[in-house]
C-alpha cells in the first residue's frame, strides 16, 4: 500500500517534533523495528534496528538543544520522501566532535526516507552540512 504525501508529511513532522522535545522513545516509535539508519559520516556507519539507533539520538540530544526544523522543500515518490530542511538551535555539548559551548547553530539537513506499509520510517538516510557546523563552532 502506497502512502500519500500527506501521510508521509505527518510521520516526518511527528518524528521532528519528538526530536525537538529530546524524546528518544518518541523518535524510536516513528521508526520500524528493523529500520536502516544512516547518518552519513557518523562513526558507526549505517545501523539496523531501533536498539542500534538509540545511542545516536541519546548522543544527539546531549549535544544539541532547543532545535527547530524549517522545511525548505520536499519531494515525494512511492513510499519515499526527500526532505531539505534547516536546523536551528544551540550547540550545548560536542556536536559532531566539536565543542559547542552553548553557541547558536544552524545547518542544512537532507533526509531521504523510506516508509513501511504501516507508515513507520523503515530507512532514514541523513546528510548534514558539516562545513557550516565547523564554520560556526571554531575550536580555539
Amino acid at each position: 500500500m502506497s502512502l500519500s504525501p500527506e501521510q508521509m508529511d505527518r510521520k516526518l513532522d511527528e518524528h521532528f517534533a519528538f526530536e525537538a522535545a529530546d524524546d528518544v522513545e518518541g523518535v524510536l516509535a516513528t521508526l520500524s523495528h528493523d529500520v536502516e539508519h544512516d547518518i552519513v559520516g557518523w562513526p558507526t556507519g549505517p545501523v539496523r534496528g531501533q536498539d542500534a539507533v538509540r545511542p545516536f539520538y541519546e548522543t544527539l540530544f546531549g549535544d544539541l538543544a532547543n532545535g527547530r526544523i524549517e522545511t525548505r522543500h520536499r519531494l515525494y515518490g512511492d513510499n519515499f520522501l526527500v526532505d531539505d530542511s534547516l536546523w536551528r538551535g544551540t550547540a550545548t555539548g560536542t556536536p559532531f566532535g566539536l565543542e559547542g559551548r552553548g553557541r547558536p547553530l544552524e545547518f542544512r539537513l537532507l533526509h531521504v526516507l523510506e516508509f513501511a506499509d504501516g507508515g513507520e520510517i523503515s530507512r532514514e538516510n541523513v546528510w548534514i552540512d558539516l562545513a557550516a557546523i565547523i564554520a560556526q563552532l571554531p575550536q580555539d
